[in-house]
């Protein structure tokens, strides 16, 4: 009985659980009862209700003991840990407690002061302070008005009371008869700020405050309202508060005066401006027509108003259309046409608004739309068009082959299909895919075909076979006109030849007719082994069957003897699923398959083990990061796939791996806890649950036998100049040897570490210079700084004697060059001298080189003269002269001959000549043979004269070729600009060749005259050039002057005596 009584004790606490100290007077009478009755004490109350605080009695005043029973109070308290409202508190098991209702706490009568004054303790729930404020809201826009509070239940207000609204403004307050209290709002100046973030309205705390007391005593709800935030007519006029629509300026205002027009104000949401609900407005794209809207109350636009507009948004793009309004209820946007960009949606939900006078949007239902739509995207097949929403309007054009609107196509009564026709097919059907492409001869595959045109109801698929074998329709599979599911029949033949997919829509003419390119085969599924062999009696090991065809059929089920092993997945030679719990304990179960109807047996058993068990775990305690490794014994460990440990702290578990040593050892890394507090303490704290996770073995989810303990984590301090890792929780207070395993790493290299109480001592490795430290321990990684590690010594003594050797070295090096420079400083003198003097030895020698050869010149022409007397002129005719010019040492050129060639040849030949005649042509050839690296001076010289005798007879345009070749040939030598070529010096260019050519032709018939001029002037040379000389002491003999190191053109000066 007395269960009973708690139960229905918790149920009534269990009403309100969020304002526990607040209960009404009947409650409060029904709460008694249950103690009068003896039901229940106090202290037994406790456990139910966090509204309700066990506390011990404090001691009276007459100085009885303390009484060891409980009391009961309210929640909700404030940060001296009173009461914020006033509530009922009772002691032992009548007394009751009160609510000063001037200073506002609850608590015993003996802690109230003027407690025997009237209401200035309350001891009833009837007795608490009841406050109305009269009007209980008002615009934020409104100036201040006065307040009329009415208060019930106040001890003497004369000490004057003051009305505050939260952290706005204060105001007086007028304490009139019978607690009514008059107060002044906050003004305009206070109140635009009130609303700001807070939507239309925002509740403010509206309290009284007592002038004796300066103590807030009873606190309601103010509420201040914006009517203009509502930007709707809708909103405006449901609005709980005096808020009006003025249409004709399209604002929402509490003041009626602001309307401009009586007619324009609303305030019925019957009076609204709106569009009436109807269904999606249809639109197909690109095509030209109206929309019509039913509507209520249209404004007429006024004088200086603009008409309504349809504003459509369509992929981010604005359309406005210019609407007529026909009456108050009745609005068209005109005829436009509307267009979506891609084919990758059929249709598109467009927002849409009728907007009058700029941007007054008329109020319209929020579920209304406009659905843009074209009947070709998404449906480029017969069926898929046919089956869309016939709202759309949408047929299969015959003619064009298309998904279009009747006045698109061409002919619609004969060529355009539509779903309002009776018996329409689509014709050409065709099978796209097939799934699965095996199953067993059994039957019982569902094979699912997805293709186009399969048909518009379930009813018109007829004739499905799969490799021959009937496949009966599944109807609450299909999907028109898209995919056929269907369930295959037993095949009567023992070794089925696999085949293709056919079907037939209504009937099997060969354009309702179909087959698939894909082949459906009729396989044996068979399992020669299993994997693990072993697994715990209470299931849960991941189980893998290899064998073949295991991808066969639709569906697969594994059996372990008669219990079904949970399928995860499978391939073409596998299949994995999780054993189930061992209904016959432990011991060998067949394993079974069941692929769609055909049943698949084996001689492979899967083996059921005891399941495993734990006896110890050591150590048995961790760090609150976890992480730290513990080493687990027990029994048949190996038949655990994947063991992990869990912990659970708090409510949240946390879990961690295991790794398998034996049958009867392994190891974990231990699950770390959730920790929020501060600090966790020294002695250690215990986990909720702490177990093992080892497959479905449940009876060691939970070690109740293992008192895990978790120790704080150790914590390090910044590493400071000493170098000396110091910190705290280093080595937990735990029983036993072991230890948390540290290691330390400095730069990159672990150290020899020995662990205290407080320090970590590292023997450093051998490195210097800055490097940084880290500690690791639990999976923690700690970074207290960065270590700087100096050398015993500054240098050691074979750096010393290296460097002293180096240095050595270098200053041997250095006077070795300096004495290398000296000398050959004066070998350069010495050379620069020698050859100064030779220059001066040469230019004397060549002087009188000169007279000597001129007085052999002198007498040389002498007898050169008298030797040519009465010879005659060495003249050579023309064709002799230019063939030794053009081709020296050749007698008989081939340019001589007659050519007796082929009549081909002579045509090539005739071409040529032609592309001869060029000049782009020919300055090409020129140019293009020249480049070549294999093009010999030899070549040069041949190719120059055979371009003169071949253009002999053009002398005008070879000399125009002649001189582009002589300019193309200077610029060419000009481009080194630092070291410029002597140009006619050697013939090695094509042009300087066929320029010698050209001289050859052209000097030809002057030179006789010349001869005969110069035999004229002998007399005259003969006699000396005395008469040239500008001096009598000296006689020109030589050209302009020349470098006296050319001896073959030196000046010769002679040098007479007066």
């Amino acid at each position: 009985m007395e269960n009973l009584w708690k139960l229905a004790l918790e149920l009534f606490l269990e009403k309100d659980t969020k304002y526990g100290a607040i209960m009404d007077f009947l409650e409060m009478e029904w709460l008694s009862w249950f103690f009068q009755c003896g039901a229940l004490s106090w202290r037994e109350m406790s456990p139910f209700k966090s509204g309700f605080i066990m506390a011990p009695q404090p001691s009276s005043d007459s100085g009885n003991t303390q009484r060891d029973s409980g009391y009961l109070t309210c929640t909700g308290l404030n940060e001296q840990g009173k009461a914020k409202s006033c509530s009922l508190k009772l002691e032992g098991d009548a007394a009751l407690a009160s609510y000063q209702l001037s200073h506002q706490p609850c608590s015993r009568k003996e802690a109230c002061e003027k407690w025997a004054e009237p209401l200035h303790f309350s001891s009833d729930l009837k007795q608490c302070v009841e406050i109305t404020v009269t009007p209980n809201n008002m615009s934020v826009n409104s100036a201040s008005m006065q307040l009329s509070v009415k208060v019930a239940n106040v001890p003497s207000l004369s000490a004057g009371v003051t009305c505050v609204f939260e952290e706005l403004t204060e105001s007086p307050g007028e304490v009139l008869a019978k607690g009514q209290i008059l107060c002044m709002s906050p003004s305009l100046r206070d109140v635009p700020s009130v609303t700001q973030s807070y939507g239309d309205k925002r509740v403010v705390k509206l309290s009284l405050k007592s002038k004796e007391t300066s103590l807030k005593f009873i606190t309601t709800d103010f509420i201040f309202y914006n009517c203009s935030i509502l930007q709707s007519c809708s909103s405006c006029v449901s609005s709980p508060f005096p808020c009006n629509w003025c249409k004709y300026r399209h604002i929402c205002t509490n003041n009626v005066a602001e309307c401009s027009f009586q007619e324009g104000r609303v305030s019925s949401s019957e009076g609204c401006p709106q569009i009436l609900p109807s269904s999606d407005i249809l639109v197909p794209a690109g095509i030209i027509r109206p929309i019509t809207l039913r509507a209520r109350n249209l404004p007429q636009p006024q004088s200086g108003q603009k008409n309504y507009e349809c504003v459509f948004n369509i992929q981010g793009k604005i359309q406005r259309i210019p609407a007529v309004r026909f009456n108050s209820s009745c609005i068209q946007c005109q005829n436009t046409s509307y267009w979506y960009e891609g084919n990758e949606m059929g249709d598109l939900p467009v927002d849409f608004s009728i907007v009058w006078d700029g941007d007054f949007p008329i109020d319209k239902p929020p579920s209304m739309r406009a659905l843009l739509y074209k009947c070709e995207a998404q449906r480029d097949s017969c069926g898929l068009c046919l089956k869309a929403d016939s709202t759309f309007e949408c047929g299969w054009c015959l003619a064009e082959k298309k998904c279009l609107l009747k006045q698109h196509c061409s002919a619609p009564e004969n060529n355009w299909m539509h779903q309002g026709r009776r018996n329409i097919r689509c014709s050409h059907p065709r099978i796209i895919s097939i799934r699965p492409l095996t199953g067993p001869k059994e039957g019982g595959t569902r094979v699912t075909i997805e293709g186009e045109n399969l048909g518009l109801q379930v009813r018109e698929i007829t004739h499905v076979r799969v490799a021959g074998v009937r496949c009966n329709p599944a109807a609450s599979e299909y999907v028109s006109a898209e995919r056929i599911v269907c369930d295959m029949e037993e095949s009567l033949m023992s070794s089925p030849p696999g085949g293709p997919v056919e079907l037939c829509i209504g009937d099997c003419s060969a354009e309702y007719r179909t087959q698939s390119s894909q082949t459906y085969s009729f396989v044996t599924p068979s399992f020669s082994r299993v994997r693990p062999e072993k697994g715990p009696v209470s299931g849960g090991t991941r189980l893998t069957i290899s064998g073949r065809h295991l991808d066969a059929g639709s569906a697969v089920t594994v059996f372990l003897g008669q219990e079904e092993c949970l399928f995860v997945r499978r391939t073409v030679r596998e299949i994995v699923c999780v054993t189930p719990p061992s209904a016959s304990g432990s011991g060998a179960s067949s394993v079974r398959l069941l692929v769609d109807k055909a049943e698949v047996t084996g001689e492979t058993r899967f083996i059921y083990t005891e399941d495993p068990t734990i006896s110890n775990v050591e150590p048995n305690w961790s760090i609150i990061n976890g992480s730290t490794t513990l080493t687990v014994t027990g029994t048949n460990l190996l038949t655990i796939q994947e063991p992990k440990v869990r912990a659970k702290y708090g409510g949240v578990e946390t879990i961690n791996v295991c790794t398998v040593v034996n049958d009867s050892v392994m190891t974990c890394l231990a699950p770390g806890i959730i920790y929020t507090k501060r600090q966790a303490p020294e002695s250690g704290l215990h986990p909720d649950e702490f177990g093992f996770i080892l497959d479905h073995v449940s009876a060691l989810l939970i070690l109740n036998g293992t008192p895990f303990t978790y120790y704080p984590n150790p914590t390090f301090d910044p590493l400071g100049n000493a170098g000396i890792l110091e910190g705290k929780n280093i080595i937990p207070p735990a029983p036993g040897n072991a230890r948390l395993n540290y290691s330390v790493i400095i730069g990159e290299t672990p150290c020899l570490l020995t662990v205290s109480e407080s320090q970590l001592l590292c023997d450093s490795p051998d490195l210097t210079g800055e490097q940084r430290v880290t500690i690791l321990v639990g999976g923690l990684e700690y970074s207290p700084g960065t270590l700087h590690i100096y050398s015993d010594s500054t240098l050691t003594l074979p750096a010393i004697i290296g460097i002293g050797a180096g240095g050595g070295v270098l200053l041997i090096a250095i006077i070795a060059v300096l004495i290398a420079y000296k000398r050959k400083t004066r070998d350069a003198d010495r050379t620069l001298k020698r050859l100064q003097l030779q220059m001066d030895n040469l230019e004397s020698r060549v002087a009188l080189e000169c007279k000597e050869a001129f007085a052999e010149l002198q007498t040389d022409i002498q007898e050169l003269t008298n030797d040519m007397d009465g010879v005659k002129i060495p003249f050579l005719e023309y064709r002799t002269y230019t063939m030794r010019v053009m081709f020296p040492g050749i007698e008989e050129h081939p340019v001589l001959k007659e050519l007796d060639s082929p009549a081909n040849v002579e045509k090539a030949l005739r071409l040529f000549s032609q592309l001869l005649n060029n000049k782009m042509f020919l300055l090409t050839f020129i140019h293009t043979l020249e480049a070549q690296r294999s093009f010999s001076m030899r070549d040069r010289g041949n190719v120059a004269s055979l371009l003169m005798a071949a253009l002999q007879g053009r002398m005008e345009y070879a000399t125009m070729v002649l001189k582009q070749l002589l300019a193309d040939l200077i610029e060419k030598n000009l481009e080194n600009r630092n070291h410029p070529k002597l140009l006619l010096r050697r013939t090695e260019s094509v042009a300087e060749k066929m320029l010698t050519n050209w001289f050859t032709f052209l000097l030809h018939r002057f030179l006789k005259p010349l001869i005969n001029l110069s035999e004229a002037h002998a007399p005259d040379s003969d006699a000396g050039t005395q008469w040239l000389a500008p001096s009598p002491d000296i006689t020109l003999l030589a050209r302009p002057r020349r470098p006296l190191l050319k001896p073959t053109s030196c000046q010769v000066l002679q040098i007479r005596p007066r």
